[in-house]
């Protein structure tokens, strides 16, 4: 099955998802270490079968792929915002992690959007995901603002919400 490539990387591809991607993204989608600070519980087979649908629809949503072995190892969501901006944000599995691969999928495809005239990118962030953060930094994102108790994603036994924070990093296009 053919799967439209985005961009390449030294050690990955970038691309579109494609049907045969399932049982590499139940891995990762179905773990509740990665998931931890994502705003749905793991997946199951079934529930993660009906997501990779809505990946193969979109082109906010792309696949990284390992040249290596050509494993699906994770994914980058660019969002498509008002105001010539994206929204980034990246899920991992967690045998990939500290291994530098969502840090060189970003800057490739930040780089990409750069080039295209995006004006800027930003990403929003669990405070006690610090992973997720000082990769923001390290890619030259700025914290912008920490929103206090802004979100909820569940709910305690008594059904009250469960508060989250959330810090914003933003990049701007270093071309105007």
């Amino acid at each position: 099955m053919e799967k439209p490539v985005i961009l390449e990387t030294e050690r990955l591809i970038l691309r579109r998802y494609a049907e045969d991607d399932l049982a590499d993204l139940y891995e990762y989608l179905s773990d509740e270490e990665v998931v931890k600070y994502e705003p749905y519980p793991p997946m199951s087979w079934e529930e993660t079968r009906d997501n990779l649908a809505w990946r193969i629809s979109t082109e906010e949503m792309i696949a990284v792929e390992r040249k290596a072995d050509h494993k699906l190892i994770g994914n980058v969501y660019l969002g498509k915002r008002e105001f010539e901006s994206l929204e980034l944000g990246y899920v991992f599995n967690r045998s990939c992690w500290g291994q530098g691969y969502a840090r060189e999928s970003c800057e490739a495809l930040i780089a990409d959007a750069f080039t295209r005239g995006v004006h800027r990118i930003y990403a929003e962030c669990d405070p006690e995901n610090g992973n997720s953060w000082k990769l923001l930094a390290a890619l030259g994102f700025t914290r912008e603002a920490h929103l206090r108790q802004n979100v909820f994603f569940w709910r305690d036994d008594a059904g009250r919400p469960i508060w989250k924070d959330t810090y914003i990093y933003t990049r701007l296009n270093p071309q105007g």
